[in-house]
């Protein structure tokens, strides 16, 4: 049963005989217990396994939703899932043997004891996942399919919100998925014995995938829950991780985190009490968490520790700009859009343009904006996207150009992705004219 089904059951089904939130069960189990385990039982079978333990993973989360309502809660829920998955993976695993030795008319039979005696060791399972991410972003594997595979596997994505998030389609996202669990399969079972020069090489893939993960949670593209929090939480726990180990430790990774830390610092504002999300002007900066600006500000000083200026940099620099103004109007647009001009010949990209269009905006007028957007075509996707069309609303309304604004607001609402997105480009726009 895929797992979209089985949170599905949950909710259907049991509710308060369990002492849990529905949510707080689905987005632990779902998000961060289900990729822990996969990696664990990676690591303790193989790779090459993958398929099997993907199963045996999402059965062990049927047997809980089946038997925790009645039971009641095990204190170490992790450790009972742990355990029933490697059962169900040895069942299967001598089931195997018990046919190839029959095949093979041979009375040797393969000895599994070594796996049984696996226990769950709470202390390794975050070395695991930092591991399976670094073991999936094989450069065998193309980017793409690396970057679906993490999404799905280790970050809890489904389909719909991957082919949203990766700008693609649900096609796209299956055969990037049967790509990457194809060459995982084929891998030793020794998945941890990377050298040090793959680590190196791979550190990129893994902080985009983090990055990816931050942001998915920050503003969601699923339609039921526009903020995830529990995304934002782990991509930062991961990204700590990564830091401290010996190829993550540097001004990339410490910049990646300074702009998690302060993004996350106006959590608390960005929702009014009714669910709505709050535009970045509407929003009290008094609720603003300073503690996490105080430690974004201090990786981003320790970012600054070297001759590396990448995009975690650029975008870190507009956050703290945010950060540090005390409402809209006091902003440093200047440094605002030259951040995002440099993040745009870092790493060129049609987003980064459209968000150094919308800074020049705040910073020299709309008119100055849209003659930027107007230098080159935007690909197709971007053109399809709701984002393309409520800025090119938004610029045009300011401009004075109304009908125009009309025009590409309606395109934005019918585009957007979830109803809170929706109302939020509702009151950003306008009223229609």
């Amino acid at each position: 049963m895929p797992w979209v089904g089985l949170r599905r059951l949950w909710c259907r089904g049991h509710r308060n005989p369990i002492e849990l939130s529905t949510n707080a069960f689905v987005d632990h189990a779902f998000r961060r217990t289900y990729g822990t385990l996969v990696a664990t039982l990676c690591r303790r079978f193989g790779t090459s396994r993958l398929e099997s333990i993907e199963d045996a993973v999402q059965d062990a989360l049927a047997r809980a939703l089946e038997l925790w309502p009645s039971q009641g809660v095990p204190e170490n829920q992790a450790a009972w899932l742990f355990r029933v998955a490697t059962n169900t993976l040895l069942d299967g695993m001598r089931r195997d043997e018990g046919r190839r030795r029959i095949l093979a008319s041979e009375a040797h039979h393969a000895s599994l004891e070594p796996f049984a005696r696996v226990e769950w060791d709470d202390t390794q399972r975050d070395d695991d996942t930092l591991r399976l991410l670094f073991i999936c972003c094989d450069e065998s594997i193309p980017v793409p399919s690396q970057l679906v595979f993490a999404l799905k596997t280790l970050c809890g994505f489904d389909v719909s919100e991957i082919a949203q998030r990766l700008f693609t389609t649900h096609a796209n996202v299956y055969k990037r998925l049967a790509r990457a669990r194809q060459r995982l399969s084929t891998l030793p079972i020794e998945t941890g014995a990377l050298i040090s020069s793959q680590y190196a090489t791979r550190v990129p893939a893994v902080r985009h995938v983090l990055y990816i993960m931050f942001t998915e949670g920050y503003l969601s593209t699923s339609v039921a829950h526009p903020l995830r929090r529990e995304l934002c939480d782990e991509a930062i726990r991961l990204s700590a991780l990564l830091a401290t180990h010996a190829v993550g430790d540097n001004p990339e990774t410490h910049a990646l985190l300074a702009l998690m830390h302060l993004h996350l610092a106006r959590w608390s504002s960005r929702v009014e009490s009714s669910g709505a999300l709050l535009l970045l002007q509407e929003q009290d900066r008094t609720q603003w968490d300073t503690r996490h600006v105080e430690v974004g500000m201090m990786w981003l000083a320790q970012s600054a520790m070297g001759t590396v200026y990448s995009r975690y940099h650029a975008e870190a620099a507009v956050a703290a700009e945010h950060c540090r103004a005390r409402c809209m109007a006091d902003t440093n647009w200047e440094r605002v859009a030259l951040a995002y001009a440099m993040l745009d010949q870092m790493a060129p990209s049609p987003l980064h343009r459209l968000n150094h269009a919308l800074a020049v905006a705040e910073w020299q007028g709309p008119d100055a904006a849209l003659q930027l957007l107007e230098r080159d075509v935007p690909p197709e996707w971007l053109q399809q996207s709701y984002m393309w069309s409520a800025a090119l609303s938004d610029l045009h309304r300011r401009a004075g150009h109304l009908e125009i604004a009309a025009h590409h607001r309606l395109s934005a609402l019918l585009r957007a992705p979830s109803a809170p997105i929706r109302a939020l480009l509702e009151r950003r726009l306008g009223r229609a004219e």
